[in-house]
This record gives C-alpha cells, sequence and structure tokens, in this order.
C-alpha cells in the first residue's frame, strides 16, 4: 500500500479571523476567542441588566428555554421506551453477551501493562504532547499564533469545520483527543506477545471505542452543534430527538440509522434504469439482457455476476455512471444475473446451488439466446469468489471453454489478509450469526450484515450521521449510492454459514481443499485469461488480499489497482475524471514489487478494460435485440426481484 505521509510537526499558525461560531460569540465586554482576556475580573451577572433586553431578545430565550425543556422531556421517554424494549429482549437481534471481547481485551492490556518501560515512554510521549499543547495555546491566546502539536490523518472528515483551527478552544480540544487517540492505539499496536488475531480484534475495538469519544459526537463539544443550538434556538435538538425516535421504532427498540432519504429515488424510474428486458427467471435469479446502443455489437456476450450480499444496481446506477449503460455503449451485448432477495423458503440453498442453478444456467440461457458457446464473464466482491470456483470446477469437468475470460472486481479468492471481515468469524461471532439466521427463519436480515460494514468505516459510515441527524437535526439527503448501500438484502443460512467457514475462516479456497460433485477446486489449474482490478482504500476486499489470489491462478493474469474503495474504485465512469489508477502489466511475487514498478495514470480503468475485452470479444455483427430474440422477454428491467424490499 502506497505510504501515508506523516504530518508536518510543528505548523505554524497564523493569526485567526474573528470567530465565526456562536461559542464565541459573546456579549460586549467579554473577550473573544483569540484574543488576551483583560487583566480585570469580570463583573458580577446583574439580574437588573436582563432589563435591558428587548422584546425579540426575550422571546428567543423563552423559545429556546422551551425547545430545550420539550428536548429533555423527550429525551426522557425515549430513554424509558429504549429500556423497555431492550429488557423485553428480541431472540432476533444480536446478543453483544455472546460475542463479549473482554477476555481478548484484559489479555492484550495484561500484555502492555507488564512492559513497564514501554508504558512509561508512552506516558512521557502524551505528557510531553500535553505540555506543548498547553504551552501553544496559551502563546496562541496571547499573540494570535501557535505550533500545531499533532494533526489528524489525511482524510479524517470528522475536523472539516474551519472552527477546529480557527478557534483556540477546539483547537485545543481538538488535539488533546488526538493525543489520547495515538496514546492507545499506539499502546496496542505495539503490544507484543499475543496471538495476531487477537491483536487485530483488539485494535478495532479500541478504534471504535477511540472514534465513539470523540469531541465531534457531542453536542457541548461540537462547534457546528452549539452553533445551530443558538441560531435555530434549540430546535435542532427537538428534532434530533424525533429522528432518534423514528429511527428506534423503525428498528423496533434497535437503531436503523437513516443514512439517505428513501424516498429520493425509485429503482426502475431514477436507478437501474438502462433499457432490456429480463430473458429468464428461476427461484434465483432473474437473467437481464439490455437493449444495444450501437448498430454491430461483439459476437461474444458479455455475462455480470454481481455480488448477492447487495443488489446488481450498483452496476447500473444514474445514468452518468453506469457501467451497464457505458458497457452496451461500447458494443458489447451486455446480460447480467439479478439475484433474488431470499426468504426462508430458501434457506436450504447452497454455494454450489448458486454456482449451477445461478451462473451455469445462466450461461445455457446467454448460448441459447445468442448462439455463441462462450462469454466474457464478470464477477463482483462474492460474485468473483463464486465466478472463480465456477472457473475451477469447469475446468475439473473439462468444460472451461464456456468461459472465454473472466473479470474480477474488487473479489477475494485468498482469505489470508482479508482484512477486518476476519474479526467477524471467530467461533463466537460464528455461533452468534447462526443463532440469528435460526431465529430470523433460515435468513440473515440485511440489517445486520449493513450494520457490520457500516462498522468497518464508522465515521463515515455511523457518527456523521449521528451527529447530523440527531445533534444538527437535519433530514438525511437523497444520494444514490447511499440509497443503494440502505436497499439490503437477505442471506439464505446454508450458503452464508458455508461460505463464511469455508473462505473466511478456513481459506480453503486458495488452498484447494474444497469438493464439488467429486470434483476438487484447484484455481492453479484454471488457465482462462483473467483481469482483475482492486481498489486502494478497499475496506472489504483489501488489495493485498486481491493480489494474493490473483497469483493462485495458472494462467494469464492482468492486475489493477484503481483509486478509492470497494464501490468507487469500481464504478468510477471515464466521463467523471476522478480518482486513478496503477498500470504494470506484470505480477510479480508481491504486491509491494508490483506497486514499485507500477505507473499512476489518472482517471478510469475502465477504457484499459474494454480493450482488453475487446481483444478477446470476436468479430462484429448486428445488434441483438433482446425482444426478439430466441427466449420470450418475462418483462422489461430492472425486473422483479430487485424490487423486493427485506
Amino acid at each position: 500500500m502506497a505510504e501515508k505521509k506523516k504530518p508536518a510537526a510543528r505548523k505554524p499558525r497564523k493569526k485567526p479571523a474573528a470567530s465565526k461560531t456562536a461559542a464565541t460569540e459573546k456579549p460586549a465586554g467579554r473577550e473573544t476567542a483569540g484574543q488576551a482576556a483583560p487583566t480585570a475580573a469580570a463583573p458580577a451577572f446583574d439580574p437588573a441588566s436582563m432589563k435591558a433586553l428587548n422584546p425579540a431578545d426575550i422571546e428567543a430565550l423563552d423559545q429556546m428555554s422551551r425547545n430545550l425543556m420539550q428536548a429533555a422531556l423527550k429525551s426522557q421517554k425515549l430513554m424509558s421506551d429504549s429500556m423497555r424494549k431492550a429488557l423485553e429482549g428480541k431472540v432476533e437481534f444480536p446478543d453483544t453477551g455472546a460475542i463479549n471481547s473482554t477476555p481478548e481485551l484484559g489479555e492484550v492490556w495484561t500484555k502492555i501493562v507488564s512492559d513497564p518501560e514501554k508504558l512509561m515512554n508512552a506516558q512521557a510521549g502524551l505528557m510531553r504532547g500535553y505540555l506543548d499543547l498547553w504551552t501553544n495555546t496559551t502563546k496562541r491566546f496571547l499573540s494570535g499564533s501557535a505550533d500545531t502539536v499533532v494533526e489528524p490523518e489525511p482524510g479524517d472528515k470528522r475536523w472539516r469545520s474551519e472552527d477546529w483551527n480557527e478557534n483556540p478552544i477546539f483547537d485545543a480540544i481538538k488535539q488533546s483527543y488526538l493525543l489520547n487517540q495515538k496514546f492507545l492505539m499506539g499502546l496496542v499496536h505495539g503490544v507484543e506477545g499475543v496471538d495476531p488475531a487477537v491483536k487485530r480484534k483488539v485494535e478495532f475495538l479500541t478504534k471504535q471505542m477511540v472514534d465513539a469519544m470523540a469531541p465531534t459526537n457531542f453536542a457541548l463539544t461540537n462547534p457546528d452543534v452549539i452553533r445551530e443550538t443558538m441560531q435555530s434556538k434549540g430546535e435542532n435538538l427537538t428534532k434530533g430527538l424525533a429522528n432518534l425516535a423514528r429511527d428506534l421504532e423503525a428498528g423496533s427498540g434497535r437503531l436503523a440509522l437513516t443514512q439517505t432519504d428513501m424516498e429520493g429515488f425509485k429503482v426502475g424510474v431514477d436507478l437501474a434504469a438502462t433499457k432490456g428486458k429480463v430473458v429468464f427467471r428461476n427461484e434465483i435469479f432473474e437473467l437481464i439482457q439490455y437493449s444495444p446502443m450501437t448498430e454491430t455489437v461483439k459476437a461474444r456476450p458479455l455475462l455480470i455476476a454481481p455480488p448477492w450480499i447487495n443488489k446488481f444496481y450498483i452496476m447500473d446506477m444514474r445514468e452518468k455512471n453506469s457501467m451497464v449503460r457505458w458497457l452496451t455503449q461500447q458494443g458489447f451485448t451486455v446480460f447480467l444475473i439479478s439475484w433474488v432477495n431470499p426468504g426462508p423458503e430458501l434457506k436450504d440453498k447452497t454455494f454450489q446451488d448458486y454456482i449451477e442453478q445461478g451462473l451455469f444456467v445462466a450461461l445455457d440461457a446467454v448460448k441459447e439466446t445468442t448462439g455463441e458457446d462462450s462469454v466474457n464473464s464478470v464477477g463482483y466482491c462474492i460474485g468473483g469468489t463464486m465466478l472463480a470456483s465456477a472457473l475451477a470446477l469447469l475446468e475439473a469437468r473439462g468444460e472451461a471453454d464456456r468461459i472465454a475470460s473472466a473479470t474480477f472486481f474488487a473479489a477475494q479468492t485468498d482469505f489470508e489478509l482479508a482484512g477486518d471481515l476476519l474479526l467477524f468469524v471467530d467461533d463466537a461471532w460464528f455461533k452468534e450469526i447462526n443463532r440469528l439466521m435460526e431465529a430470523q427463519g433460515g435468513v440473515l436480515d440485511g440489517r445486520t450484515m449493513s450494520d457490520t460494514f457500516n462498522l468497518l468505516r464508522s465515521n463515515d459510515l455511523v457518527w456523521s450521521f449521528v451527529v447530523s441527524n440527531y445533534l444538527l437535526g437535519r433530514q438525511p439527503q437523497a444520494f444514490d449510492l447511499l440509497y443503494w448501500n440502505a436497499d439490503q438484502t437477505r442471506m439464505p443460512q446454508t450458503l452464508h454459514l458455508w461460505y463464511l467457514d469455508n473462505m473466511y475462516r478456513k481459506n480453503r479456497l486458495s488452498k484447494g481443499e474444497i469438493e464439488m460433485s467429486g470434483h476438487t477446486l484447484d484455481l492453479t489449474k484454471v488457465k482462462t485469461p483473467i483481469f482483475m482490478q482492486a481498489s486502494r482504500d478497499d475496506h472489504i476486499a483489501p488489495f493485498p488480499s486481491v493480489y494474493r489470489g490473483a497469483k493462485r491462478f495458472g494462467g494469464p493474469v492482468r492486475f489493477k489497482l484503481a483509486g478509492s474503495g470497494h464501490i468507487a474504485g469500481v464504478i468510477n465512469h471515464p466521463g467523471a475524471n476522478k480518482y486513478q489508477h496503477w498500470v504494470n502489466n506484470e505480477l510479480p511475487d508481491t504486491v509491494e514489487e508490483w506497486l514499485e514498478a507500477a505507473e499512476e495514470v489518472p482517471g478510469s480503468w475502465w477504457e484499459e478494460w474494454r480493450d482488453w475485452l475487446y481483444d478477446r470479444s470476436g468479430e462484429d455483427v448486428p445488434a441483438r435485440d433482446p425482444a426478439k430474440g430466441k427466449l420470450k422477454p418475462l418483462g422489461d428491467a430492472p425486473g422483479e426481484y430487485v424490487l423486493v424490499r427485506s
């Protein structure tokens, strides 16, 4: 991974402009932030001075008092209702007691305190930081400028408000928090003599606790919240409590954090609106064939297998960023699998069922309607893990020519370095997932999956919305990506538990230990040309993990690293001119060697992938109209399965 730049130490501060925060807008005669305090003692409050308030001021104070009182009463009722529902207990909710991490925390901190020299050095570093912070803060009050002691990590969006830099009080609060964060995370990261899995888990848990305690998450230490409270006369707090009550009610006592306006889009109209037909349907998927946008198309069709953890339309968002639409514009006949949102009736479906009754049946349907014996295939995330397994199975059966090439988006086939998701497959959590599925009728609800992924980026996907929704009292705005993220799907019990156990827990695909129908799945025997994409900031499929998987195949592999993360690194339309990618057509032993020799190129990688596909797609043929094909259309795209809400 590219090395992060270290923040410059002791950056000189410019004299701040007059603060814009309500926290520093004080009555005449009081000092303001960034100015020296007067030497004379501040006069005692005189009740008679209230006579100087005009009727508008009195009305404003009265309104604020009423709003704060209303907020206090609402919060009491809210807490009472929440406690009552918690005591009632819901068997289908996660049981935090069953996945207690106290033993791991105890083990790590016992090791930390048993090394007094390292602990004392860390404490001494913390004290030096505080002494520098106190000195520099005092200097800044007196002179208007001072050095900075500690800076946030690049990309940390919590401190975007200018008050965190311009106001010396809030700047001191911010730096104090960052010093503590650095101290705690440094202790855990530097611990020795514990199992790496235990250490990784405690690092994750410590980060969750540290993130939760950030001053940005509390009304009295967040300048934006203070300003909003003053300007709205406390109305933001009453609105925020109403939002909180709504989300608790939506989750039946479990917080269902609202990230976007779920009425802001309509699937099939605003999203997933590329024209096409559903040309096949069985109990686990619909097959969509998209209408051509060119007079001729490449002979070999393209079949896309998206993940079943989310709905397929991440690949067909709005026109400006739809991969499906762009591919049809490039002259490909595009087919896409739309997985069912399963209910309890499908709880016994297996990983092999999704290959045999899903991908392989889709291959048969594509062949029937186009007459082509092979396809170029795409697998995204878990759809890619399935595609890799299918390639190995076809190879073992002597049917490898059914798939001419395979492209993988953010897909893992080796889970040794699978990142923080490994934390959610230990014995305790695995048993808890099984219990939840049993309680929910044999499926895992989409909320549990969503909460897990949100925790991997808690500051962006949890705490930012807590502040916006509940402290600032704002209504979530319509945002297409967050709408898709909230449109959750369920997981069949047998399939999901098998996948977690065999892939994440035991890494059996990479080891060549999985058997299907009497055949061993051996990736090293797969000779199909591979295009393997990964994203630099992917927290779900880390690029070192994806690279390890790329090395497992026995045929030619082109590895491509894109900027951004699990979604934006993949869905990056060339017209957006965003991010970058790295080019290196070699595949050395390690990803570090690959990066060292790679060339950084601005913008999307899609056009390079298109050219790679062109070389494997045959000659041009007349465009194929799905309404006139051999398979009778069952309805218009995006079909019925994608419309089923969890």
